[in-house]
């Protein structure tokens, strides 16, 4: 009678395929587990994108009201300017002298536009703004807050000086002192005057019809300036609600 041939299986295989499987398991739920973690973080990232996007939003409308505001003040100084002018021009008969000394305190053409740009640098400082999706929002705001933003800096350093001169002559030449409420007026306060001296000699002179002309011209620079901010902001304001 002829042996049965019973071959016994390999021992060993079993074992080897099963750890391969568990293995690649293993690897796999790693990767899975990354490939979440990823996604959560992205979806993270987007989300505080979104917040600083809104609150940008908000910083914008607190830099229109800062340029509106800033708007009036330039233009009610190119009004006193040009009411200087067509006195001086003509003969000083249309002005009274308080009332010329009046119109001299009203020109303020010294304050700046600041704007508030600490939601923007949180941007750049946590890879928001690399997040925008639309191209056109993140070039209007490298735009606002580094190119215009240089230029507004450079333009009020060059008006900040020529206001000193200003001043300086305005108060020498025509003795002004005046009162001080810090708590009156849109930026930094308000002058009362208190009491001058009239110096109708250079008052007429080519010196101060040049200075008041310099201010004029830099008030209407300014506000051109200014209205090219401003464009950009609305743009930037509407494109920021569509991101969001």
């Amino acid at each position: 009678m002829e042996k049965e041939d019973i071959t016994e299986p390999d021992q060993t295989s079993v074992p080897w395929k099963r750890r391969a499987l568990e293995g690649l398991f293993i690897v796999l739920s790693i990767l899975i587990s990354f490939f979440l973690e990823d996604i959560r973080q992205e979806n993270e990232e987007i989300e505080k994108k979104n917040e600083l996007v809104s609150d940008l939003a908000i910083v914008i409308e607190e830099d229109l009201a800062q340029i509106s505001a800033l708007e009036v003040t330039l233009n009610n100084s190119l009004k006193c300017i040009s009411r200087l002018q067509d006195d001086i021009d003509g003969g000083h008969r249309k002005l009274d002298d308080q009332t010329a000394i009046a119109t001299i305190l009203c020109i303020e053409i010294g304050h700046s536009f600041f704007p508030k740009d600490g939601v923007y640098a949180q941007m750049v400082s946590t890879g928001a703004l690399e997040l925008i999706e639309n191209a056109e929002l993140k070039n209007g705001l490298l735009e606002l807050f580094t190119h215009q933003k240089e230029r507004n800096f450079a333009t009020s350093k060059e008006i900040d000086n020529f206001n000193i001169q200003l001043r300086n002559s305005m108060f020498k030449n025509f003795r002004i002192r005046f009162d001080y409420d810090s708590e009156d007026g849109i930026f930094y306060g308000a002058k009362i005057l208190k009491s001058s001296r009239f110096d109708l000699e250079y008052y007429r002179s080519d010196e101060f019809y040049g200075l008041i002309g310099q201010a004029s011209l830099y008030a209407n620079m300014y506000l051109r300036q200014l209205s090219d901010i401003k464009t950009n902001y609305k743009r930037v304001a509407a494109l920021s609600l569509k991101e969001t």
